[in-house]
């Protein structure tokens, strides 16, 4: 096995400490074999990252798949308040969540946070899921139809539709159409919005 001399461990140091890369491209850099890494950082008590730390470095590097907007007039500066008050509202919000989640049976509100997500968050319109939630008295094929038409959204990005059967006829008018949840799974985003939120929350 080629080893590393003692006059490369300050560079195995850079590279894994200060430029964050893993044992794996280490060695690469190094031309070694990643025993030959870890044997180095054994033999000279160099800890190794744990699972967590590790884990929010790739999270780090990972490209997002938004862009967002530059907020250069009243109405985008507007548009981004509503749409993340929306989401102070309506949507997921736990420390566990991982995904963006709106979630109304309103047509006007899901029109304007689709609005605050294409026009300030610069998202992915492929990555855009709706799942709608339904009663089994209601027509899904005409329901999902609506729903895409509004949203403006592919009916193959419509995710299997949860149906609910203990329905009230005495409540059947008040979702006429269902509800429904905007996903978008990007953590860095979500991670955005709610910092907006505590930014509004302190205003």
């Amino acid at each position: 096995m080629v080893t590393i001399n003692k006059k490369s461990v300050n560079r195995v140091k850079k590279l894994y400490y200060q430029e964050k890369l893993s044992v794996q491209d280490v060695a690469n850099k190094l031309g070694v074999s990643i025993d030959a890494v870890f044997y180095c950082m054994r033999k000279n008590g160099l800890k190794r990252r744990k699972s967590n730390e590790s884990n929010l470095i790739n999270f780090e590097k990972c490209k997002p798949s938004f862009r967002l907007r530059k907020i250069n007039t009243e109405n985008l500066r507007t548009l981004k308040a509503i749409g993340t008050m929306l989401y102070w509202g309506e949507g997921g919000k736990s420390e566990k969540a991982n995904i963006i989640d709106f979630a109304n049976s309103d047509e006007n509100m899901i029109i304007l946070f689709l609005k605050f997500l294409r026009k300030i968050c610069g998202v992915d319109e492929n990555k855009l899921r709706i799942y709608a939630y339904l009663y089994s008295n209601q027509n899904i094929n005409k329901n999902i139809n609506f729903w895409s038409k509004i949203t403006r959204i592919k009916k193959s990005q419509f995710t299997k539709p949860y149906i609910r059967n203990d329905f009230d006829e005495n409540k059947k008018d008040k979702m006429p159409h269902g509800l429904i949840h905007i996903r978008y799974a990007d953590k860095k985003l979500l991670r955005i919005i709610k910092s907006w939120i505590e930014e509004y929350r302190s205003f």
